[in-house]
């Protein structure tokens, strides 16, 4: 915590962070005028939340989809295929995805170009990237993330089910009836502790797979104090900017606590 004083300084290497001369708030409303600061938070809003309405269903339907699957040796390979991605750093993901979209050698270019199309720059393009990201972290994390609600499914009551299928129930029917309503509080208490950290919108992913050329639409505000405090060497601003995001991350993750508490009677955190 001694560090974070530097958000309150001008901060100098030569000096030191104890003898380096106070800036009060100076940062901070500097951050208030940035206008690159207000772009990046608005990105990181939109990735975040165009994540979180695409991409935390995807699980939830994975993990009904694997439970309907009667053929246990399938139902062991599909889940490990959709594991592995997870277990891939960005840095690999990134340099897959990245020749998987090359508008020269990529394989779904190489398509687009048989049926007589022109090659997309998926990557240096405003409009496709958000939906690369959004695509490449389901891919990644779908496999993960649907682990703890098949986890959710195996507790629910065989006998709910019996009784479900004695009214005459379809399988689709108890899926609806019985088997979302009985993990629906794990849904809830996921959800919740997913909109407490709507601020963090992917780092590794967005900094391996973004450029110059999509910054307006991909700048998000980890990315950018890493530009400025280690490109830039603006350590003193950057860790003001990194500052309030934590902030304001901590309030999000206690009120989602608070949340979960007052819906479930448990605390998360």
């Amino acid at each position: 915590m001694y560090g974070v004083s530097i958000a309150f300084k001008r901060y100098s290497p030569g000096l030191g962070i104890w003898d380096s001369p106070w800036n009060q708030f100076g940062h901070f409303k500097r951050m208030m005028k940035d206008t690159l600061f207000i772009r990046a938070l608005k990105n990181t809003l939109n990735i975040s939340f165009l994540k979180l309405l695409i991409g935390f269903p995807a699980p939830i339907i994975l993990a009904l989809a694997l439970n309907e699957i009667r053929f246990q040796k399938f139902k062991k390979l599909a889940q490990t295929i959709s594991y592995l991605p997870y277990f891939l750093s960005w840095v690999i993901a990134a340099a897959m995805l990245i020749e998987i979209l090359s508008p020269d050698r990529g394989l779904i270019n190489s398509v687009l170009k048989m049926f007589g199309m022109n090659p997309v720059h998926f990557l240096a393009n405003k409009n496709t990237f958000i939906p690369v990201l959004i695509i490449s972290e389901i891919w990644k994390s779908i496999g993960y993330e649907s682990i703890i609600y098949l986890a959710a499914i195996t507790g629910v009551d065989l006998s709910i089910y019996e009784a479900a299928e004695l009214d005459g129930a379809s399988r689709l029917q108890k899926m609806w009836h019985v088997t979302i309503p009985s993990i629906m509080p794990i849904i809830l208490v996921m959800l919740i502790l997913r909109l407490g950290q709507v601020l963090n919108a992917g780092f590794d992913q967005v900094l391996n797979l973004y450029n110059p050329s999509v910054y307006a639409v991909a700048d998000i505000i980890d990315t950018y104090v890493y530009r400025i405090g280690l490109e830039n060497f603006s350590f003193d601003y950057s860790t003001a900017v990194g500052l309030v995001k934590n902030l304001v991350g901590l309030v999000l993750i206690l009120t989602s606590n608070l949340i979960v508490k007052k819906t479930t009677g448990q605390n998360v955190i």
